[in-house]
Formats: C-alpha cells, structure tokens, sequence
C-alpha cells in the first residue's frame, strides 16, 4: 500500500470557495466537515480561508490575492499543509504547490488518506490502495516540479520526463494487478453470499459517524469496532441475528460522505455489493447532526448510483440522547420559529411523517426505543421471510422459538 502521511499533529489551514452552487451556509458546513476529517487524520485545523467566486479558477483553484493572503498567513505562522475542499485538477495542485511552497492536499486525497490509515482486511487495503494510484496517476508530473528549477543544457534532456512516463508505466501495471486481485476478492465475497444461503439480508447504510457500528453491537450482540470519528469502519461486517423466532443477516457498511471520491466508489465494488444484494436497507441518521437533512440525501444519492434506492427501508433516527434544539419563550412573538426550534415531536409532524417508508427514533447508545426497533425490524424481516419460505418453514421458526 502506498505509504500514508504519520499521524502526528500537522498545523493546517483549511481553504473553501462560495459559489452560484454552494452558498455561504453550505461552504460552512462542507468546511466543518472537511475540519473533522483533518482532525481524524490527525492535522490541526488552525485557520479557514473562503472566498467568493463565480467558479473556482481552472489554474490555481482561488484567486491570486486570496492565494497571497493564504501565503502571507502560512509564511508568518510556520504552517505546513493546505488543505482544500475539492478536488484539485493536476495542473492547479502542481500550480498551488508552486505558489504556496507547502504540502498541499484535496478533500479527495485526504479522505483516501483516512481510509488508508483504517484498512484492516486484505480486501479493504486493496481497494484503498487501488483508489490511491488512481488517484495518483494524473497527478505524477507535481513529483517532478525539482526538474524544472534546474537549468537547460547538456545531459539535461528529458530525464524528467523519462522518469515520469517509468513511473506511470509501474503505477499503471500496479493498478492492472490490483484490479485484478480485486476480481478475485469480488468472486470470493460473491461466493461467500451465496453460501449464506436464502436468508433475508438486512444492510446498515448511513452517512458516516452516524452510529450504524454501535446500533450494530447493540442488535448482534458482537464487538464491531465503534469509534466517534469518520471512516471508523471501513470493512463490511456481517452477523447473524434472531429477532423473537425469524434469523436474518444483518451487514455494517462503510458509512458514506458527501463528494465521497469516485475512486472509493469504483473500489469499494464489493463493499457495495452487500448494500445491492440487501432485501431490506436499515438508512441509519444522526438526528442531532445540525444537517442530518442533507446527510439522508447524500446517502440517498449515492443509493441511487448503485441501484439500490428503492428496495425496503427503514429510517432510523439515531442519537436522540444527543439532540438539542433551541427555545423560544412563549412570551416571543417576534422570533419566528425554524428547524432550529424544532423538538422531536414537532419533526415527526413534517415529512417525516409523510414517508412511505417506517421509521423510528432511537439511542442505540443509550438503548432508548430499542426494543421498538427491533419489533419494527421483525415485522418488515417477517414480510420478506414469509414471501421467501414455505409457510411450514416459518412455522418450524416459531415452533423452535417456543420449545
């Protein structure tokens, strides 16, 4: 695996653009994000950046006095990384770099970074690391940039190039041969599927740090790894679970982000598969978070993309221990009410209440509700069983639950 950057505290500022695209409140929360994931891979956010553009400059991503601000701020205060909420195109990495003289990094190589430092499994780090050379092979002229400080002249004919077409060769040779190892891998989990014979399917799916390995601990009875960061889990999990007298299999998955890296979608095949093949989606949601909204319609996107949006779903309102929302004095007639305000009563009376699909609200730390999850999961469980299996089948579950 490409080696990743150590875990020691990195100084870093953070650097965001307001668009026609992205207002200012979403340039905030992107950024809030982006300060989590810095912080998870271990850098300290010190310092954001934004500005105000139509669309963020082809060739050096701001504008040039925003970039000398950035500088001026780096230079003073001994900063070494800059980070970026986009993704940056080879030329305007090679370019910032250039300007800014220090590391620079996207969200998209910071989240490959995270994942990288999580990997566990075979089947994980060959996914990550084929996302990594991906990623890393349009952007393999910025490793060169010495080259072009030395002068022309004699015996100084394109060794840069030479080099840089060597290494795509290998890079490109690497990603045939993870690719590869990866169809294999996919054959393996593919098989081991359908070993798993005809029981109902139940897929944890969520944005991530939502809660899904907790309220998986929690339901399994297992030890998955839960951590309160992004990224925790990365490899898919899977448990056997009886609820009263029906078994069914129930699958953690790696949680999703927004502008989640194309590169860990396309490798995370398999991962993605178990959320494919799932009879029934358990969509997992940190109600506390401040844009859990736009979370379920990140997760909801990306559900899209694999086919997989509209299989049977039960929305699952987590974290209700940790919920909060401003008060007004019943006194105030000029404050006007917004979903800031909103008790958990008053978001049950919105679309929320207009689903199609159930949903619930629960603590799975706290185990609040849990035992209405876990009816509300037998009862849809029980659907797909009953359409599944002989009636006798079913009847031979409840018979071996009674004795």
């Amino acid at each position: 695996m490409i080696e990743t950057r150590e875990a020691i505290s990195e100084k870093a500022v953070l650097i965001g653009v307001i668009t026609q695209h992205q207002d200012e409140k979403k340039s905030d929360e992107y950024l809030d994000e982006l300060e989590f994931l810095t912080m998870t891979a271990g850098g300290v956010p010190v310092k954001r950046f934004v500005q105000k553009v139509e669309k963020p400059n082809p060739k050096t991503f701001l504008g040039t006095g925003k970039l000398e601000e950035v500088k001026s701020y780096i230079d003073a205060h001994g900063i070494g990384t800059a980070i970026f909420d986009d993704e940056l195109s080879p030329a305007q990495l090679r370019n910032i770099e250039n300007f800014l003289d220090c590391k620079i990094l996207d969200r998209t190589n910071l989240i490959l970074d995270i994942f990288a430092s999580r990997a566990q499994t075979s089947s994980a780090k060959t996914q990550v690391e084929l996302a990594q050379y991906q990623y890393l092979l349009p952007r393999l002229t910025r490793m060169w940039t010495h080259l072009d400080k030395q002068k022309g002249g004699i015996g100084m004919r394109g060794p840069g190039e030479t080099e840089i077409e060597t290494d795509r060769r290998i890079i490109r040779e690497k990603i045939d041969l993870l690719k590869k190892k990866l169809k294999t891998i996919d054959k393996q989990m593919a098989v081991q599927r359908k070993n798993r014979g005809k029981m109902v399917r139940v897929a944890l799916v969520g944005y991530t740090n939502v809660g899904k390995s907790t309220l998986m601990n929690v339901i399994s009875k297992s030890e998955v790894f839960a951590e309160d960061k992004l990224f925790a889990t990365l490899d898919t999990t899977v448990r056997k679970v009886v609820i009263k007298n029906i078994p069914f299999l129930l699958t953690d998955t790696v949680g999703f982000i927004r502008k989640l890296p194309t590169q860990l979608v396309e490798s995370f095949k398999s991962t993605l598969d178990e959320v494919r093949e799932a009879d029934l989606l358990l969509h997992v949601v940190d109600i506390s978070h401040p844009t859990f909204e736009d979370h379920i319609a990140s997760v909801n996107k990306i559900l899209d993309e694999i086919d997989s949006a509209d299989k049977p779903t039960i929305m699952v309102f987590n974290k209700i221990d940790a919920y909060s929302h401003e008060t007004i004095d019943e006194d105030d007639i000029i404050t006007e009410k917004t979903k800031a305000h909103y008790t958990l009563e008053d978001w049950k009376k919105t679309w929320m209440s207009d689903l199609s699909t159930e949903s619930i609200f629960i603590s799975a730390l706290n185990k609040d509700n849990l035992e209405d999850f876990k009816d509300l999961v037998y009862e849809e469980v029980k659907k797909i069983h009953i359409q599944r299996f002989p009636y006798n089948d079913f009847l031979y579950y409840e018979y071996k639950e009674e004795e």
